[in-house]
């Protein structure tokens, strides 16, 4: 059964239900460069027992970061990358103790960082992921709530419950 809320602008979420638990979100990662989120939210994915080759999954991050920088706007990264290391989609969130540059569109640090991992064939799903991410985080009340969490329960239940 799927699991959905109403956010702030009224839309029905159901991806970030089906994807995320306590053991996919941390706040408060100590990291000197955007490098280090990246290998701690592959470490959480890997610890899934989802992601079928770590290396690849890596490599494929690497190559799309090339082409699209992760930093967004709003102090948000999203790392992502289409995939064969993995099945499904699978995501994970890390918030940085202090912000790091990642060349975001609008110049801002990032500390709020979101990665997704998809098959290449699965298109819908990753799309309505990074949809509702967007959404959900374009309200300043949210950043500011999973900044303040401190711990992943309470980080999780910012990202499901806004």
């Amino acid at each position: 059964m799927r699991v959905s809320s109403r956010g702030f602008s009224g839309y029905t979420r159901g991806v970030l239900f089906d994807v995320l638990n306590e053991s996919l979100v941390e706040p408060g990662y100590r990291a000197d460069s955007l490098e280090e989120v990246v290998e701690e939210l592959l470490r959480l994915l890997d610890a899934t027992g989802k992601v079928l080759d770590l290396e690849l999954a890596r490599r494929d991050l690497r190559e799309n970061q090339q082409h699209l920088t992760a930093g967004m706007q709003h102090g948000i990264a999203i790392p992502h990358a289409k995939t064969a290391a993995v099945k499904e989609l699978l995501a994970a969130v890390v918030v940085t103790e202090r912000p790091l540059d990642c060349q975001s569109v609008d110049g801002s640090l990032s500390q709020i960082f979101i990665m997704t991992l998809s098959p290449h064939e699965m298109t819908g799903p990753h799309i309505r992921f990074l949809s509702e991410i967007g959404r959900l985080l374009k309200h300043r009340r949210v950043r500011r709530k999973l900044l303040e969490a401190r711990d992943s329960g309470e980080l999780l239940a910012v990202l499901q419950r806004a």
